[in-house]
């Protein structure tokens, strides 16, 4: 069948899917709806083949399968499979999670900066209106508080007044768009900033949260939510793994179990316990990250209080990169907060795909089939395999790895999410390896084992084990992910068909192209020029060195230039010279200041003149 036939009735079986469980009041979505096709096309119980063109029966048939499957409330498979789907769609790490909340703020105020950065304000209502728009950007993008709040607003313009008086208005306008989209993210750091310092100070904030406190008294709380969810699936793990075991040793005890919806369970809880696993890795690491950024924020204000400490006029140069530097810590605070809440929602929203559990096994009928039997954890097993390991020269043929002889032995990449790859295909059963046992590195991959004997049969004999792995893939579907096996199904259906051309609840391994190159020549040249191959030639140059060794320089000297020598004449060129014969030169006369007293009268008829005479003698001059 060609692939895009193909494709084509798959994408038709998936529509009448759909239609079918929606009838019958199940809306499920579209990937759920692929990957269970996947799985009962791949089930070898069900006899469909992907070599073969599919009749119109078998079209029929698998839909009939598919809706039983994904209307079976019972099931535990489908509770997985459905675990699996949402957290494949849903889950997000840190910087995806942060990047796409990024994007999503560039795009609910990328109409506001297009506003600012594309308008051309000539007269001064028009000014004031666009820089009243500049503060509404800087308290959106710093998300301390809201437009609607007047003080948070007379906050912010009091704040950007300071360092954007509307004096500079007119600079800002003649800015190119691009240096006025920095410039706005510039002028929104600072004011968070100066917003901050106040706070502290206890000059303003309003709108703002204290984030350290909160954060540090949610963060302890999740983190013992996602624990107490782990603690309790991995005992119901340990529960259903002895269980199994026992019915292996005695199946006429537990005929009231099923064996398939145990080990069905069983995944259930295996899966639900390595996705918690993957939540409380991110609540720890964020926990970390929020520490950090409290010692950050508590350094900065430091230096900023000291360098602002009575002091009436400040450079900016001193307190601006202070300010910046405490917006980006605030922001962390933020993307912390933003982090929490989406790893706490998470952690709610899986613990409906295990209410299944409660119905099929309650715990008194668990309690009841664990009478006399020995509930051992991942810990114990480990324990008392630690002392045993395989025997390297019993399998000559194979490389076995091992902790003190191997170079980063905690992080290589273990198949199957680390459980022992003998008891998956053999026995049904997920149990946690120990690589002390020994790690078999098999066509580049890694493999480890619950046991020495189980290490040793798996030895002797690794691609019918791996095969019989997949096989039991096939029949529990929710293994595929569980034990990371898409590169094994990866030719059997491909993407585009399961993925139903946007999203896949397999995610394929991520692949990109790339390029090596190497330089023509890393070391230097070491090439001899005198090197000669031609043995004729290197007689040539025999017979040339053997002849210069019989011949002489002569040297003579004659009459006409015995006792010669050469003569040299050095004179001094001629020299500028000047002759002056005239000087200018000047007398000075002292000014004559002679003044008269008495001419205006006084009380006597009679009128008495002095004559005063303040001319400076020549001598003076």
């Amino acid at each position: 069948m060609s692939g895009e036939l193909t494709q084509s009735v798959i994408k038709r079986i998936i529509r009448q899917v759909g239609l079918e469980c929606a009838a019958q009041g199940q809306t499920l979505s579209e990937t759920l709806v692929a990957f269970m096709v996947k799985a009962v096309v791949l089930d070898p119980r069900n006899d469909f083949s992907m070599d073969r063109i599919l009749t119109e029966n078998d079209m029929q048939d698998l839909i009939q399968l598919c809706v039983t499957r994904l209307l079976d409330t019972t099931n535990p498979s489908l509770s997985t499979i459905k675990m699996q789907v949402y957290f494949d769609m849903n889950y997000a790490n840190r910087d995806d999670l942060l990047s796409e909340q990024q994007r999503v703020l560039e795009g609910k105020l990328a109409p506001l900066v297009r506003a600012i950065t594309e308008a051309g304000p000539r007269v001064q209502e028009e000014r004031d209106n666009m820089y009243q728009k500049i503060v509404t950007y800087v308290l959106l993008r710093s998300g301390l508080g809201s437009p609607t709040d007047i003080e948070a607003v007379r906050e912010v313009t009091a704040a950007l007044q300071s360092v954007f008086p509307q004096t500079e208005m007119s600079t800002f306008i003649s800015l190119s768009k691009k240096d006025k989209e920095q410039q706005l993210k510039d002028l929104a750091m600072l004011v968070t900033g100066i917003r901050l310092y106040n706070k502290q100070c206890e000059k303003g904030g309003s709108g703002i949260d204290d984030l350290p406190a909160i954060l540090n008294e949610a963060i302890p709380s999740a983190t013992q939510t996602v624990d107490e969810n782990l603690n309790s699936c991995l005992l119901l793990a340990h529960q259903y793994t002895a269980l199994l075991e026992s019915m292996q040793e005695d199946p006429h005890r537990y005929s009231r179990l099923s064996t398939f919806k145990l080990k069905e369970a069983l995944f259930n809880v295996r899966q639900y316990e390595s996705f918690l696993s993957i939540l409380l890795s991110d609540v720890i690491t964020n926990a970390q990250e929020v520490e950090s950024l409290a010692v950050q924020v508590e350094a900065t204000m430091m230096v900023l209080k000291n360098t602002m400490q009575d002091k009436t006029t400040i450079e900016s140069k001193d307190v601006f990169p202070l300010f910046m530097e405490l917006s980006k810590i605030w922001t962390g605070f933020q993307d912390a907060k933003l982090l929490l809440s989406f790893l706490t929602n998470m952690t709610d929203n899986l613990q409906q795909f295990l209410e299944i559990q409660s119905q099929l096994f309650p715990e008194e009928m668990l309690t009841s089939f664990l009478e006399g039997v020995t509930v051992k954890s991942d810990e114990e097993r480990i324990k008392e395999t630690m002392g045993t390991r395989v025997n390297v020269s019993d399998f000559k043929n194979q490389e076995w790895l091992f902790p003190e002889t191997t170079d980063n032995f905690d992080e290589l990449l273990i198949q199957y999410h680390g459980f022992c790859a003998h008891s998956i295909g053999v026995k049904g059963l997920i149990l946690v390896g120990n690589p002390a046992i020994g790690i078999l590195k098999h066509k580049e991959k890694y493999y480890v084992f619950s046991s020495k004997e189980a290490a040793c049969m798996f030895a002797q004999d690794p691609d019918k084990f791996i095969k019989l792995n997949v096989e039991k893939a096939k029949e529990y579907p929710e293994l595929i992910q569980l034990l990371e096996l898409h590169h094994q199904f990866e030719y059997l259906v491909p993407h585009a068909q399961a993925r139903n051309a946007k999203k896949c609840s397999m995610k394929p391994p991520p692949k990109r192209d790339s390029g090596t190159q190497t330089d023509t020549h890393i070391l230097p040249p070491t090439i001899v020029r005198s090197y000669e191959w031609d043995e004729w030639e290197l007689r040539r140059k025999a017979i040339k060195l053997a002849n210069l060794r019989r011949k002489l320089t002569h040297a003579m000297q004659t009459d006409l230039s015995h006792m010669r020598r050469e003569n040299f004449t050095q004179v001094y060129l001629p020299k500028d010279v000047g002759t002056q014969t005239k000087r200018d030169d000047s007398s000075n006369v002292p000014k004559p200041q002679i003044f008269l007293k008495g001419l205006r009268g006084g009380s006597s008829p009679t009128t008495h003149m002095v004559t005063v005479d303040l001319t400076r003698p020549l001598d003076e001059t």
